[in-house]
């Protein structure tokens, strides 16, 4: 009788995760947060020491035929350091795991470290340690970021309560579009290599998905003003997927209004040109690494004049669910349709 086989794809990348999580037990005290947020929370003393990685692969997560080098090594300390930050945290250290097929010269992994330093000198952070292995095809790179927060400070997915305000930062669907069109250019090129790359026009979207940046400044911003957001995540797989991650691990509902969300002009513009809507990049785009935060209402008055924290909704109770209320006045369920790494094509 055949053994019994489920897919990978049944369960998806968070199910594998949920089910990783079931299977596992902590058995130190100083673990408080394990599997399950964007960092995990240590106990040390008078600051709880927080971790997170992210593994990088060509092929799924980087081209690069238009990703260059340097820039790769850049986004793949950010996307670390933006974990860290959603904790409400700084990031102090990183560890570099690489791995190298022999199509790779000396030269091309000092240009690889070359946006890894830039970084670590940006978010101030050091370059402790990693390992450096082979590949029998493509480049592999997996990150490692440390951070600190006081205990008084740390924000995870689960604190939000019925009444808060919903914030992002920044501006949303941008690294999406900017994809769509270096995949566009990329067809362009195998299909007739004179043809040269026209990004110009759209210089904003395009390095909104090469080199990403953590909103480190809106953290320090917090801390100067004493606000501590009630709860927290980085938008790394879209923002209707991160809203059902606080809904789910705060127990509420939630309700956004499509007519707040931060739209750059130029990923709207794009949006128009490619026949890609701009409401559904920025709620299942993913990869704009800004912040997803709830505040108490008390705290409005501190954040009302901030040009880069903008208002989108409301937390509701967990029986309303995840909603949005169109332009057109309609409420409908918001559905996370983000990055899923074991879809079936």
């Amino acid at each position: 009788m055949a053994e019994k086989r489920t897919e990978l794809s049944d369960l998806g990348e968070f199910g594998i995760i949920e089910r990783i999580k079931n299977s596992t037990k902590n058995k130190h005290k100083s673990t408080l947060e394990g599997i399950g947020d964007d960092a995990a929370i240590i106990d040390v003393k008078d600051k709880q020491l927080l971790v997170s990685t992210d593994m990088l692969l060509e092929g799924v997560h980087f081209d690069l035929s238009y990703m260059p080098l340097a820039h790769l090594g850049y986004k793949a300390v950010a996307v670390n350091v933006s974990d860290i930050a959603a904790m409400n945290g700084v990031p102090t250290q990183i560890t570099v795991n690489i791995g190298l097929s022999n199509r790779f010269s000396l030269e091309a992994v000092d240009t690889l470290y070359q946006g890894i330093l830039k970084a670590c000198e940006d978010f101030k952070v050091d370059l402790v340690g990693g390992d450096t292995s082979s590949s029998a095809s493509g480049l592999v790179l997996s990150i490692t970021a440390l951070g600190q927060v006081d205990k008084k400070s740390v924000v995870k997915r689960s604190g939000a309560k019925k009444g808060d305000i919903i914030c992002v930062t920044g501006d949303l669907g941008a690294a999406y579009l900017g994809l769509q069109v270096l995949e566009r250019e990329k067809q362009v090129f195998l299909s007739n290599p004179e043809m040269q790359p026209q990004l110009d026009k759209y210089d904003y979207i395009v390095q909104r998905q090469l080199k990403p940046s953590a909103r480190m400044d809106i953290i320090h911003e917090l801390a100067e003003l004493k606000l501590v957001p009630s709860s927290m995540i980085d938008i790394s797989d879209g923002l209707a997927s991160e809203l059902m991650h606080l809904a789910k691990s705060s127990k509420i509902g939630v309700q956004i209004y499509e007519d707040k969300l931060p739209i750059d002009k130029q990923t709207y513009d794009t949006g128009y040109e490619l026949g890609i809507d701009s409401t559904t990049a920025a709620l299942n785009g993913g990869e704009d690494y800004e912040l997803l935060f709830t505040i108490n209402q008390d705290d409005y008055e501190k954040l009302k004049n901030h040009s880069d924290i903008h208002f989108i909704g409301y937390v509701k109770e967990f029986s309303e669910g995840c909603k949005m209320v169109t332009k057109q006045e309609n409420l409908i369920d918001i559905k996370a349709q983000g990055w899923n790494h074991y879809k079936k094509d």
